[in-house]
């Protein structure tokens, strides 16, 4: 009887390393989710195009990536001339979902700060993120 007693520590030493020799899967799963994120990155950039506009009112933002604590990691300009919105939305979505994986898959840390919507401007003929307006030359 005295033999079953030392056995539960080597048992759940046991169960603790075959959990360990599981991490090196973490990787691959991250390159993966990774590889994704990127591959749909480059449709979403393809979809856009060059974002050519006539006017600001042809500009808009989209969501893109995605943050450790949630909510987008940035957001891409797009022009309503050249670009099918629902399309652009939901390639969109499909990114930050990958991206969403590649970061739980990573354990890829953000700075958990709010990214407010920006607006999008029309420069020189193209859509583009607008800087805050506390940056814009001639703001107080």
């Amino acid at each position: 009887m005295k033999l079953r007693r030392p056995l539960l520590p080597l048992a759940l030493a046991s169960a603790a390393l075959a959990s360990c020799a599981q991490t090196p899967m973490a990787p691959k799963a991250a390159e993966a989710a990774e590889a994704e994120s990127v591959r749909l990155g480059r449709e979403l950039r393809t979809l856009i195009g060059d974002a050519s506009c006539n006017s600001d009112a042809q500009c808009r933002v989209v969501p893109v990536g995605a943050k450790a604590c949630g909510g987008p990691a940035g957001y891409w300009a797009w022009s309503t001339q050249g670009t099918d919105g629902e399309a652009l939305k939901a390639l969109a979505a499909r990114q930050a979902a990958a991206h969403r994986r590649e970061v739980e898959a990573s354990q890829l840390r953000s700075n958990c700060a709010v990214v407010t919507a920006p607006v999008a401007a029309c420069v020189a003929g193209r859509c583009q993120v607008a800087p805050p307006a506390d940056t814009r030359r001639g703001a107080p």
